[in-house]
């Protein structure tokens, strides 16, 4: 028996006005969109913000369906309409912001394990990383320089 070790490496920053300006107005762009979330039963709103190598912005907030698991995810709802309308696009940067109707989030929310799966669909298509942000609703900011990151152990075509 061997083992290995996994280390991953995020940037922290304290608040949205700690971010470059850029990520800050990509966040602010991201936290609108929450509130177009369809959450009545959540109760738990997500907010993307994704900028394409093309300079277009995609936006996107979860849709919730009571025939569970009907709904989808912020970020896939950006990511599936990125790849629809922009398809030769590649996905630079994606900025995630949740909030709670019951009360307030204070530490970051990472992507739930079925959008990281997406989105490591996209990074390995597009054979370039995407830098990913995360928050709740206020405080710290994490970033990391790939969806590797976040899912060391991608399972993608190469296993089929």
């Amino acid at each position: 028996m061997k083992e290995i070790t996994i280390t991953t490496q995020f940037k922290v920053f304290d608040s949205i006005q700690d971010l470059p300006n850029d990520i800050q107005e990509l966040m602010t762009q991201a936290v609108e969109v929450r509130k177009n979330a369809y959450a009545p039963y959540s109760k738990f709103r997500v907010g993307v913000a994704i900028v394409l190598d093309n300079g277009k912005t995609v936006l996107g907030s979860n849709q919730e369906n009571a025939a569970y698991p009907s709904g989808l995810c912020a970020e896939r709802v950006a990511i599936f309409y990125a790849g629809a309308v922009y398809p030769e696009a590649k996905i630079l940067k994606m900025a995630i912001t949740a909030a709670s109707d019951s009360n307030q989030t204070t530490a970051p929310i990472p992507p739930c394990g079925s959008c990281r799966q997406s989105i490591a669909e996209y990074e390995i298509k597009q054979e370039t990383p995407i830098e990913i942000y995360f928050m709740g609703e206020i405080g710290a900011i994490y970033k990391s320089e790939s969806l590797k990151n976040l899912l060391p152990f991608m399972f993608d075509k190469k296993f089929l």
